[in-house]
């Protein structure tokens, strides 16, 4: 256990190019080649975080100046995702997490319930989190750990059904998102999507990127509206002038910069799933494979990047305005991209509909992440984890906030049955998509 702690210490950017190297090299490409791939990738989120990292310190003091201009006291810090993880893997079950998640994924790879190879272990502390989670609220170590190998089977379920969006609208070929915030929202975007659909104006209406660029000319281009967003969640804040500037300034840059180290990822990436799908075509030519990788390489879109700060003064909004929320939206406000990026493919790069559906979503998600704070804040204590100043009650939007989250702590209130229950629901589902899958492949082998 305490090995396994030291690699979860290494973070992301450190394990998943070491995990790629070896998987390449099984994968039979070329030394060289793999320790060229597996480095850029690590390369790449550098940049990711970085660039998050510039929103986060730009956005989160501009979210408290417009919380407090307000007069509002909300009570329960969003400590975010950092924190979230690092008490996710500090508990009993974090310690399992990692070969709970590769063990599910080899057992539904070899009886071919999912097409998923998730080298993304590090992301695994989304399972960790739900089952610290209800093991808090169970007060049992073997609830805990039955949630996260179940949550580990619906997340590969879910991996699998948004495949076919990440390829088409992303064109990632042979790879899809295994990360456990982005793969929950993509569930509540499916019916939103048909509900939209029913709206008449809301229907018709085109609101991609590209679309908005044609109506409004420069006043359209990413890096424009990242920096008229910066200017108004600025002025919401009552900055000074110069203040204003910076942080527009830097969304502009986020728009700019994020998209570009998303496709030195992807640079890192493709020779990767190349050989991978040239692998399981030799060995497995009635088989498919995706590799499962972090949503970051989503989260570049100029859709996910212009609804992520569309959404930061309506969240700030919500949590004001929402009757029975405490949550204090600060850590996890540069995180929503990752919130927002299986949603955009759902809605076709459509940001309209993205800002309404993420609104819905959220709306709910604040009411959940007062609900589960005080479960993460026994977690986080359980964990030894070092509270912020002035802090008694702690949550998160990621994962506070998810639906994966809902699931997982009401249906533990029905005890192992509802756990089951989920379980079964979630293979009786790969099943489904088994068959489905196999039915188009004859189709498309007899035209």
């Amino acid at each position: 256990m305490e090995y396994l702690q030291k690699i979860v210490n290494l973070g992301p950017t450190v394990v998943l190019p070491i995990i790629i190297f070896i998987f390449a090299i099984l994968l039979k490409t070329k030394p060289g080649q793999a320790f060229r791939a597996g480095l850029t990738i690590g390369i790449g989120f550098v940049g990711v975080n970085l660039i998050i990292g510039l929103l986060s310190s730009s956005l989160g003091p501009a979210a408290q100046d417009m919380v407090k201009n307000l007069g509002v006291e909300l009570t329960i810090i969003d400590v975010g995702w950092p924190a979230s993880s690092a008490i996710a893997f500090g508990t009993t079950i974090g310690a399992l997490a990692i070969p709970i998640g590769l063990g599910v994924n080899l057992a539904m790879l070899v009886f071919g319930l999912t097409k998923t190879l998730n080298v993304d272990v590090w992301n695994l502390w989304h399972i960790a989190f739900t089952g610290s989670l209800v093991m808090v609220m169970t007060n049992s170590v073997a609830m805990g750990l039955l949630t996260a190998i179940v949550h580990a089977i619906v997340l590969l379920v879910l991996a699998d059904m948004s495949s076919k969006h990440v390829s088409e609208f992303y064109g990632y070929q042979g790879i899809t998102f295994t990360h456990g915030t982005s793969t929950a929202f993509y569930v509540i975007a499916m019916p939103l999507e048909k509900l939209f659909n029913m709206i008449p104006g809301l229907r018709s209406l085109k609101a991609d990127p590209d679309t908005i660029q044609k109506r409004l000319g420069v006043l359209g281009e990413s890096t424009v509206l990242g920096l008229i967003l910066g200017i108004i969640i600025g002025l919401l804040a009552g900055w000074d002038v110069k203040d204003v500037l910076t942080l527009g300034v830097n969304t502009a840059a986020v728009m700019l910069l994020l998209p570009r180290m998303v496709a030195v990822l992807m640079e890192g990436l493709l020779p990767v799933s190349e050989a991978a799908s040239e692998f399981v075509r030799s060995k497995f030519p009635d088989r498919e494979v995706n590799i499962g990788m972090d949503a970051a390489l989503a989260v570049g879109h100029p859709a996910a990047i212009a609804s992520s700060l569309i959404m930061i003064p309506i969240v700030l909004a919500l949590a004001v305005l929402l009757p029975g929320n405490k949550v204090l939206p600060f850590g996890d406000l540069a995180t929503i991209p990752f919130i927002v990026c299986l949603m955009v493919p759902v809605f076709k790069g459509n940001v309209v509909r993205t800002v309404l559906g993420s609104t819905i979503a959220l709306g709910l998600g604040l009411l959940l992440a007062t609900y589960v704070s005080p479960l993460i804040t026994t977690a986080a204590n359980m964990a030894g984890f070092k509270f912020p100043e002035g802090a008694a009650a702690i949550s998160s939007l990621v994962d506070g906030a998810v639906p994966t989250t809902a699931l997982f702590v009401f249906g533990a209130k029905l005890g192992y049955v509802g756990i089951i229950t989920i379980g079964l629901v979630a293979l009786g589902t790969a099943i489904y998509m088994r068959r489905r899958d196999k039915k188009e492949m004859v189709k498309q082998r007899q035209m």
